[in-house]
């Protein structure tokens, strides 16, 4: 991506090195993670996902104990990791505050970005870095440990910044979904009937992925900011998060009703609409008769 001349912005809080202890005995499985990022996003103290385990018997993490930071110690200086993420999220402000004034949407209110090691408090519980990035409606806030880029450059084989870029990207969405009143009418669905809560999440995830999508053709078109093989990248990113190839590399094998993120090719298709599209109005999962 073409950055080098981006603002940074300063919606970014910076609590690494602050460290929060995380007790009790187990290990958290990827199915009791998908849990818990459903859970945290429809304001649900994930904690009560995560001490349960996978089978409910209590065998997973129980106590949580915040270790405060040292008042004197100074932030954290910025790497470029960091300053990466803080350009990324400057161009998402950018392109939602036009997005929003062109369609009559209002101000566009910008999130925070938590940037975080291990474990944090936030306002929808104790965010942890195994559950990968996450948006809590409660704060309004983004939170990401830096080390999720490793992983996915390591273990999901996603390498590059553009797949770094999308991951922000989805994350902000969620915060437009919020900001539009689509999070709070979704809960409210979601209680009304919770045997649809799986097949909400899904249409909530692919939504935020097709306005990804969005963000990037706006990005581009104001700014030339996409380099030849970034939408590749994001593409890459997309499938190697679909809860399908998820679910067959954690456990050999899938099981679609379970999905709360929606498939790889799912997840490909509604960025790349949103990609060619340029347009919010294009993203409206939950008026498809098929994902």
């Amino acid at each position: 991506m073409r950055l080098d001349n981006s603002r940074e912005s300063r919606n970014i809080e910076d609590r690494r090195g602050q460290r929060m202890r995380i007790g009790g005995r187990g290990k958290i499985g990827i199915g009791t993670i998908i849990l818990a990022l459903v859970a945290m996003y429809f304001g649900i103290d994930p904690d009560i996902v995560l001490q349960g385990g996978l089978d409910g018997s209590g065998s997973g993490y129980t106590t949580t104990q915040q270790v405060p930071a040292d008042a004197t110690t100074a932030a954290p200086p910025p790497t470029p990791e960091s300053r990466f993420v803080a350009k990324v999220l400057g161009d998402t402000e950018d392109a939602w505050a036009a997005i929003f004034q062109e369609k009559g949407w209002g101000a566009y209110r910008e999130p925070k970005l938590v940037l975080f090691d291990g474990a944090t408090p936030t306002a929808c519980g104790t965010g942890m870095s195994a559950m990968g990035p996450f948006y809590c409606p409660g704060d309004s806030k983004v939170y990401l440990d830096l080390s999720f880029f490793q992983q996915m450059a390591r273990e999901l084989d996603s390498p590059g910044d553009f797949a770094q870029a999308y991951v922000v990207a989805h994350e902000v969405a969620h915060h437009v979904q919020h900001l539009l009143g689509i999070t709070d009418q979704v809960a409210q669905a979601r209680q009304r009937n919770s045997a649809a809560a799986n097949q909400l999440s899904v249409r909530v995830e692919l939504q935020a992925d097709c306005l990804a999508g969005v963000w990037a053709r706006h990005s581009d078109t104001q700014r030339n900011t996409l380099e030849e093989g970034d939408i590749e990248e994001g593409l890459n990113a997309a499938s190697a998060i679909g809860d399908d190839r998820l679910q067959k590399r954690s456990q050999g094998y899938v099981v679609p009703d379970s999905f709360t993120h929606g498939s790889s090719a799912q997840r490909v298709r509604w960025f790349s609409r949103g990609w060619r599209s340029g347009d919010p109005a294009q993203c409206d999962t939950f008026a498809a008769s098929s994902l």
